[in-house]
């Protein structure tokens, strides 16, 4: 569009898309990557399926499955700390009166809400085929 005080120009011309037959490669890749993200992110659901997952042949193999499987595993045994010293935190809360029951509740629901929110995320990671590691659980993970 020309203005006054401008000089004129020629409008650009559209840049032209050339699509060329490509072969469907991701029938044949797609569902191998995806069984391994679905088992992935089924290791999340309790430490059964993970301790299952890293006993048997095929899933061992894989090193993507064997650290999700781990990092549930370790998560497992963090979440039972964690619940330990929720359960203690609890137990002093309750002993302030009046606020006390309202702050230890608060503190169970929050950190719950904050579990639950993580396991999601780690299971949509999986799922998305990324080895997202936790801060301190990822490491020893990635290694066993």
């Amino acid at each position: 569009m020309w203005v006054p005080g401008q000089e004129a120009t020629r409008p650009a011309e559209p840049e032209r898309v050339i699509s060329l037959p490509v072969e469907n490669t991701s029938a044949v890749i797609a569902p191998a990557r995806t069984k391994d993200n679905f088992i992935a992110a089924m290791a999340y659901f309790t430490f059964i399926p993970a301790i299952f997952f890293l006993l048997v042949d095929p899933f061992k193999q894989n090193r993507f499955v064997r650290f999700h499987s781990f990092q549930s595993i370790f998560l497992a045994g963090a979440t039972i700390v964690v619940a330990v010293a929720l359960r203690v935190l609890y137990s002093a809360l309750a002993l302030i009166p009046g606020l006390g029951y309202l702050l230890a509740w608060l503190s169970l629901a929050v950190a719950s809400l904050g579990w639950v929110i993580l396991w999601l995320v780690l299971i949509v990671k999986a799922l998305q085929g990324q080895a997202f590691k936790l801060p301190w659980i990822g490491s020893p993970a990635e290694k066993a």
